[in-house]
C-alpha cells in the first residue's frame, strides 16, 4: 500500500484523531459481538504505548433513518473498550462539541466522540421532497455538502494527525472518513485498514495461484460488479445462494418457487458464455436442498438442478458440497463473499459450514483465504472455523467495492507515502 500508515509518523505528544469502524450489533444495552473492537485495539495500543493522545470517533447504527435510542450511542462502546484497556476513557456527547476534554488531554489519554452519524451533514445525504423543485433540492444539497465541510474542520481541529482504521466505512466519502483529510496536515491508514487492503488488494491483483472466488447470498444483481471485474482474474468460481438459481435458469433449468430475478438472467447467460470463453472454471450447483416453505420446519428433499414446481432451493445438495470442497481445496487463494444458503436455518447451514470447512484446509494446506464481510463473516463465526481463515474482513459493502475494483475514498484520501 503507498499510503502513511502509523508507523510513518511520530506520535509523541501528538493529538491523533482515529476513525473507527465500532458500528457493533447492540440489543438493551449489551454489546452482541465486539469483533470490530477488537480489529481496532492494535492501533489503538500503539498510539497510547507512543505516547499519543487518542481522540475516537465512529458511527453507530442509522440514526438517521431511525432516531437516535441508546442503542446507537458510542458511550456503551467507550464504557466497553475502557474495560478492555483497563483505562478511563472520557466521553463526549457531541461529536462537534469536544473542545474543552481535548484540550484538558495528557499523554497516553483516550477521549470518545458520541455518534457522528447524530450530525445530519456527516454523511449529507438527503432526498428530494415530495413538491420540492429540483433546483430547491440541488440548493440544499449543496448547503447540505457545505455543512458537511463545517463538521469535516470540526472534528480535524481536534488532531494533530489523522488515522482512518475503518475499513468498513472506507467506501464512504463521510465527514469522519474523507473530507475531514482536507483540514488536516497528516492522514495514515491504522494497522487494520492496511491489513485489509494488503488481503484484498493482493487477492485481486497479485494472488498466487490457482485462486477461487466463492460467491454467494441472495441476488446477482448484488454482485454484478464483482463478477466483472474479477471473472479474467479468477481460475475458478464457484456459485451458491439465492444467485445461483439465476445462473440454473438461464441454462433453461426449472427453479420452482426459488429467489430468481428474470432481469438478469441475460446477464448470468453473458457470464456463463465469458467464463467458457476465458477458461475459467465456472461451478453451479448440481443438486439442492429444497423446502415447501421458507422456514426451518418445512418439508424438505435433495432434488437436482431441476427444483419441483411450488419448492424452493434454500442451500446446495450434498453432492455440490462435495464438488465444491474439491475445487476450493486446490487453490491457494480463495475469496469467499455469501453464503450457500440459508445458514441461519439449521436445515440449509449444511452447503455454507461444509464450504467452511474446505476454505479452512486452504490455510491448513499454506494458501490464503480471505471472508469478504458481511452474512460470510456470520457464517463463518457460526460454523466454528473463524481462527482457521488467514483474514476476515471488517467491511461487508467496502469489501465488495474494493473486489469491484471501485476506489475507495476514505483510503484515496490518505496520506501518500
Amino acid at each position: 500500500m503507498n499510503k502513511k500508515t502509523l508507523r510513518d509518523v511520530d506520535l509523541k505528544g501528538k493529538r491523533v484523531i482515529m476513525r473507527v469502524d465500532f458500528n457493533v450489533p447492540v440489543k438493551d444495552g449489551v454489546i452482541k459481538d465486539d469483533t470490530r473492537i477488537r480489529g481496532a485495539l492494535p492501533s489503538i495500543r500503539y498510539v497510547l504505548e507512543q505516547g499519543g493522545k487518542l481522540i475516537l470517533m465512529s458511527h453507530m447504527g442509522r440514526p438517521d433513518e431511525k432516531g437516535i435510542t441508546p442503542d446507537t450511542s458510542m458511550k456503551i462502546v467507550a464504557d466497553y473498550l475502557s474495560g478492555i484497556l483497563g483505562k478511563k476513557i472520557v466521553f463526549v456527547a457531541d461529536c462537534a462539541q469536544a473542545d474543552a476534554e481535548v484540550a484538558a488531554m495528557k499523554d497516553g489519554d483516550i477521549v470518545m466522540l458520541e455518534n457522528t452519524r447524530y450530525h445530519k451533514e456527516e454523511q449529507a445525504k438527503r432526498k428530494q421532497k415530495d413538491g420540492e423543485s429540483e433546483a430547491d433540492f440541488k440548493a440544499a444539497k449543496a448547503a447540505l455538502k457545505e455543512e458537511q465541510k463545517k463538521l469535516a474542520e470540526k472534528l480535524a481541529s481536534y488532531g494533530d494527525i489523522y488515522c482512518n482504521d475503518a475499513f468498513g466505512t472506507a467506501h464512504r466519502a463521510h465527514a469522519s472518513t474523507a473530507v475531514i483529510t482536507k483540514y488536516i496536515g497528516v492522514s495514515v491508514a491504522g494497522f487494520l485498514m492496511e491489513k485489509e487492503i494488503a488481503y484484498l488488494g493482493n487477492a485481486v491483483e497479485n494472488p498466487v495461484r490457482p485462486f477461487v472466488a466463492i460467491l454467494g447470498g441472495a441476488k446477482v444483481s448484488d454482485k454484478l460488479a464483482v463478477v466483472n471485474n474479477l471473472l479474467n482474474k479468477v481460475d475458478a468460481w464457484v456459485i451458491g445462494g439465492g444467485m445461483a438459481y439465476n445462473y440454473i435458469k438461464a441454462r433453461g433449468r426449472n427453479v420452482g418457487k426459488s429467489l430468481c430475478e428474470d432481469d438478469q438472467l441475460d446477464y448470468a447467460r453473458e457470464m456463463i458464455e465469458k467464463a467458457k470463453k476465458q477458461n475459467v472454471q465456472f461451478l453451479l450447483p448440481v443438486d439442492n436442498m429444497a423446502a415447501d416453505a421458507f422456514s426451518n420446519d418445512a418439508a424438505t428433499q435433495v432434488v437436482g438442478q431441476d427444483i419441483p414446481e411450488n419448492w424452493m432451493g434454500l442451500d446446495i445438495g450434498p453432492e455440490t458440497i462435495k464438488l465444491y470442497g474439491d475445487a476450493i481445496k486446490t487453490a491457494k487463494t480463495v475469496v469467499w463473499n455469501g453464503p450457500m444458503g440459508c445458514f441461519e436455518m439449521d436445515k440449509f447451514s449444511k452447503g455454507t459450514f461444509g464450504v467452511a470447512a474446505a476454505v479452512a484446509d486452504v490455510k491448513a494446506n499454506g494458501g490464503i483465504s480471505i471472508i469478504g464481510g458481511g452474512d460470510s463473516v456470520a457464517a463463518v463465526n457460526k460454523s466454528g472455523l473463524a481462527d482457521k481463515m488467514s483474514h476476515i474482513s471488517t467491511g461487508g459493502g467496502a469489501s465488495l467495492e474494493y473486489l469491484e475494483g471501485k476506489e475507495l475514498p476514505g483510503v484515496a484520501a490518505l496520506s501518500d507515502k
